[in-house]
C-alpha cells in the first residue's frame, strides 16, 4: 500500500462521542470532529453481514464491478506503479462517505482506528493542536493549539490555515490526511506553512513531543487574570476546559471548590477553541451547576426526541457562584452543549462569538478488517430546542476581537466577563445578541 499520508487517517475517535467538530483525539492533534460517548446502547457493535439491513433494490447492486475496474486498471493504466489495490479500495470506501455529504460519518482503516483508541488515554506524540475543515475553505484550519504544546510555543494560533506540510501543498486534503502527515514520533520535526488570520504566511518548524492532555487549567493566558484597567482580578475565579475527557468532572469540581475557598465572587469558565469530548462527562459538568432542567435533547433519524439519563439535571450543585462562559467560533460540540445548557437554564451568561455549530451524534461500528465506521445517528438540540448543527450557540454578549487587541495582548472577552460578574456589564447591550436568535 502507499504511504501513511495516502491512507485514510484518523478523524473521529474518542470512543463514541459528539463532536467540531464528531471530534476526535488524534496522535498529532485533537481533531475538531469529536463525538460524545452515548452509553452501552450506542457502544460499537459487531460487524454486520452484507445481507443485513439491505432492501431488495440495494441487493441488485453488483459490487463485483469494483474487481473488474481494478483488473482493468492493473492491465491498462499508463502508470502501473500507482495501481495499488488496497489504496484504491480504501479510496472507493471514502467515495461512499463523500457521496453522503456528511463530514461526520467516516471510515477508519485498522491502523487509524487503533491509533484513535490509544489517543483516548490522554497522551500522544505529535505537535499538540486541534484541526478541522471549515465549509468553503480549501485548507484545514487550526482550531487551537494545546496550552504549553510544541505548536503553541512555535507560534501556531487558532484560525491559522495549513497551506503546506513538509513542503507539499495541503490544498484540498482532508482532515484525516492532514493528521497522519503532521503526527509522528517525539523528537522528529514537521514543517508547516501557515496562513495567519491577518493573511500573512509563515513557515514554522515544530518538533513533535509526547503530549499529555490537561483537561482543566486554572491559569489564564499571561499567567494572571487582569481586568480592563490592568488590575489583577483576584475576586474572580478562572477555569479553562480544553476538552471533555474522563477526568474533567473530577478536576473541574476540585478547581471550583478551590476558587470558592479563595472567596471569589464569580467564575469564568473558558471553553474557547474547545473541540468537545465525551458526552457523559460533558453532561456531568453541566449538571454540576444545575439543580434541574434539560441539558441536551437528542433527535433520532425518525424525528423522535430522546433525553438520555445523564442529559437531565439532578438536584444538587457544586456551587451557586454566578458564571460567565467564554466561547469563540472554534468552540464546538461538547463546549457548545455546555454553553447552551447553562445559558438556556438561566445559569450562565455566554460572552464571545457564535460557536462552531457541531451538533451531530456519532457512534462506532466495528468492521471485520479491524477498522471501523463512525456513523451520524442523530442531532443535538439545546434545552429550548435550538439546533446546534450548522447554527452554533449565539452569545448573550457578542465580542469581536480586533487585530489591534490581539497585537496589544488585550483579552477583551475576559474583560467583559469580569465586568458582568462584577455587575458592571449586564445592562450595556451594544454587543448583545439574544440566544433565541440562533440561526
Amino acid at each position: 500500500m502507499g504511504s501513511n499520508g495516502d491512507r485514510s487517517a484518523l478523524i473521529a475517535a474518542l470512543a463514541v462521542v459528539i463532536g467540531v467538530v464528531a471530534t476526535v483525539l488524534v496522535g498529532a492533534l485533537l481533531v475538531a470532529a469529536d463525538q460524545l460517548q452515548l452509553g452501552s446502547e450506542d457502544a460499537p457493535r459487531a460487524p454486520v453481514s452484507v445481507s443485513e439491513n439491505v432492501d431488495r433494490a440495494d441487493a441488485e447492486i453488483d459490487f463485483g464491478i469494483l474487481d473488474e475496474i481494478f483488473a482493468i486498471l492493473e492491465e491498462d493504466f499508463v502508470e502501473p506503479d500507482r495501481v495499488d489495490r488496497e489504496l484504491l479500495f480504501e479510496g472507493a470506501i471514502q467515495g461512499i462517505f463523500d457521496a453522503l455529504g456528511d463530514p461526520h460519518s467516516v471510515y477508519l482503516d485498522p491502523e487509524s482506528y487503533l491509533l484513535s483508541q490509544t489517543d483516548i488515554e490522554g497522551s500522544f506524540e505529535g505537535i499538540g493542536a486541534s484541526i478541522d475543515r471549515i465549509a468553503g475553505s480549501e485548507f484545514v484550519v487550526i482550531i487551537a493549539p494545546f496550552s504549553g504544546s510544541p505548536a503553541e510555543r512555535a507560534g501556531i494560533a487558532s484560525g491559522d490555515l495549513i497551506v503546506e506540510i513538509d513542503g507539499e501543498s495541503a490544498r484540498g486534503i482532508s482532515t484525516r490526511e492532514a493528521v497522519l502527515k503532521i503526527r509522528g514520533p517525539g523528537g522528529t520535526a514537521v514543517e508547516l506553512l501557515v496562513r495567519h488570520l491577518n493573511g500573512e504566511e509563515e513557515r514554522i518548524t515544530i518538533v513533535r513531543e509526547n503530549i499529555v492532555i490537561s483537561s482543566v487549567i486554572t491559569v489564564p493566558r499571561g499567567g494572571v487574570l487582569l481586568d480592563a484597567a490592568g488590575g489583577e482580578a483576584t475576586d474572580i475565579g478562572y477555569i479553562r476546559i480544553e476538552q471533555f475527557g474522563p477526568r474533567t468532572p473530577e478536576d473541574l469540581e476540585a478547581a471550583v471548590l478551590e476558587a470558592e475557598a479563595r472567596g471569589v465572587s464569580g467564575l469564568i469558565i473558558d471553553v474557547r477553541s474547545n473541540p468537545g469530548g465525551l458526552l457523559i462527562e460533558t453532561a456531568m459538568v453541566a449538571d454540576m451547576f444545575l439543580d434541574e432542567g434539560l441539558i441536551v435533547i437528542q433527535v433520532t433519524r425518525d424525528g423522535t426526541e430522546f433525553v438520555c439519563d445523564v442529559c437531565r439535571a439532578r438536584p444538587g450543585t457544586v456551587t451557586d457562584l454566578p458564571i460567565v462562559i467564554l466561547q469563540d467560533q472554534f468552540s464546538a460540540s461538547g463546549s457548545e452543549l455546555l454553553a447552551a445548557a447553562l445559558q438556556e437554564n438561566g445559569r450562565a451568561t455566554v460572552v464571545g462569538t457564535r460557536s462552531f455549530g457541531k451538533g451531530t451524534v456519532n457512534h462506532a461500528r466495528d468492521l471485520s478488517n479491524g477498522g471501523a465506521v463512525y456513523v451520524s445517528i442523530a442531532r443535538w438540540l439545546t434545552p429550548t430546542r435550538n439546533l446546534i448543527e450548522g447554527d452554533g450557540v449565539a452569545p448573550d454578549i457578542e465580542i469581536q476581537l480586533t487585530l489591534e487587541d490581539i497585537e496589544a495582548g488585550r483579552d477583551i472577552a475576559v474583560f467583559r466577563a469580569i465586568d458582568v460578574l462584577r455587575g458592571e456589564g449586564l445592562a450595556t447591550g451594544a454587543e448583545t445578541e439574544p440566544a433565541a436568535a440562533a440561526r
